[in-house]
């Protein structure tokens, strides 16, 4: 009867320690993920700054270039309709 109860908490432990959501797997993915963020290299300041002006003005020129074919093509489209 022993040997049953003992096979069950072998069981058990096994089944532990093959989850994925057991306490044990979550503390060692959390230490790899502070691991692999101490290995990015971050831009500095000006290279942001300089990316994010580079994204909002061409954003600009895209919404403006989109933005005029969608009135020309309306335009068209509402003469057609007339």
């Amino acid at each position: 009867m022993a040997a049953k109860g003992k096979s069950k908490n072998n069981i058990a432990a096994a089944d532990e320690k093959k989850s994925v959501f057991s306490p044990t797997q979550i503390k060692n993915f959390v230490g790899e993920v502070k691991t692999e963020f101490l290995k990015i290299v971050w831009p500095d300041k000006k290279m942001t700054l300089g990316l994010t002006g580079v994204v909002v003005v061409l954003t600009v020129v895209i919404s403006i270039y989109l933005g005029s074919v969608d009135l020309l093509l309306g335009k068209i489209v509402s003469s057609f309709l007339r």
